[in-house]
């Protein structure tokens, strides 16, 4: 009787999407991969030679994460920097065609889109050989600064949450972050981070942070190798940056919620097969924001996201979840 009441408030939950408008705020990347067969190994070096059969993009980093909450049926705008190359103009048309909201997005002269290439082999079984990075990590110039500031004064108010999405790629400054919590805040907006641990102290404030477990590690000083120093990062991290919620995701594992509150609760993992990790953390943050803003209590958000990364995980390449897929696999 628990478990049909329990999946009927998870489907109320998941038909509120539709209604919920996020705002994400981060690094936008391009993710690109290359796929092929290894035929044979270089006799140049020590390495497979792969026959290129299929290359392709996808939306990366915040771009990811606003995706995730598009597929879920969410609305969502995003707002952060491309360079006024080629790959900007490629993302910024796919944002357009996936109903991205994109007024808040800014071309900077001069600066290099972010793009991870990824070559994977698919024969006998998928495996990444080799990740290449492209990227500027330079600061925003003065007047791309100006705009993304003018424009998130201007419209945080519009939004039932914000999300910070730091790839550590230079949109997210101590400023920009402080800025957009303390408006969020006055307005009574809840604010989600899924974190950078150098950049930890920025986000005091904010509702829920998400750092993955080597992250919670890094940004605590306690290296998360079993339960005891999960806990004991978890509660520094909680205490430093006085949050409301701090999730550790798991991978594998799952993730384990802190609050201020309560003693920390995990929530077990539900994926079945793992073929690819890629923008896992960004299924989970856009999951999280949309069931908070549909009126989910932490622990009903957190089931959904890890259902919502137990789908994505079993996909190839940098995936995004369906309400209708979520519905499938509630208990």
């Amino acid at each position: 009787m628990i478990r049909v009441r329990e999946r009927k408030k998870l489907e109320s939950i998941l038909k509120g999407f539709p209604k919920v408008k996020l705002l994400v705020v981060g690094d936008i990347m391009m993710d690109r991969s290359i796929l092929g067969k290894v035929s044979r190994i270089s006799p140049e070096a020590p390495v497979p030679v792969i026959i290129a059969e299929k290359e392709d993009f996808n939306l990366g980093g915040a771009a990811n994460v606003a995706h995730n909450i598009r597929s879920l049926g969410g609305i969502v705008s995003l707002c952060g920097v491309v360079g006024d190359d080629e790959n900007g103009q490629k993302l910024y048309k796919k944002m357009i065609e996936k109903g991205i909201q994109t007024q808040g997005i800014f071309f900077e002269p001069g600066r290099q889109t972010t793009v991870k290439t990824r070559i994977i082999a698919h024969h006998p079984h998928y495996q990444q050989l080799v990740r290449v990075d492209r990227e500027t990590t330079d600061r925003l110039n003065i007047s791309t600064s100006r705009n993304l500031n003018k424009f998130l004064k201007d419209k945080i108010m519009d939004f039932d949450g914000i999300i910070i999405s730091d790839y550590g790629k230079g949109v997210i400054t101590r400023k920009l972050s402080q800025t957009i919590i303390q408006k969020a805040k006055r307005f009574k907006k809840f604010i989600l981070v899924d974190p950078k641990p150098k950049n930890f102290s920025f986000y005091r404030g904010a509702t829920v942070i998400t750092p993955n477990a080597k992250e919670a590690g890094d940004a605590s000083g306690v290296p998360v190798t079993d339960l005891t120093s999960l806990k004991k990062a978890g509660r520094i991290l909680l205490n430093k940056s006085k949050c409301a919620v701090l999730i550790i995701t798991q991978g594998e594992e799952g993730m384990t919620i802190f609050e201020s509150s309560q003693n920390s609760f995990p929530v077990p993992t539900v994926a079945k097969d793992v073929y690819d990790v890629t923008g896992a953390g960004d299924t989970v943050i856009g999951t999280l924001a949309l069931a908070w803003g549909a009126g989910a209590n932490i622990k009903e958000a957190a089931m959904l996201a890890n259902y919502a990364a137990g789908i994505v995980v079993g996909k190839m390449g940098t995936a995004t979840a369906t309400r209708e897929e979520l519905i499938g696999v509630c208990p």
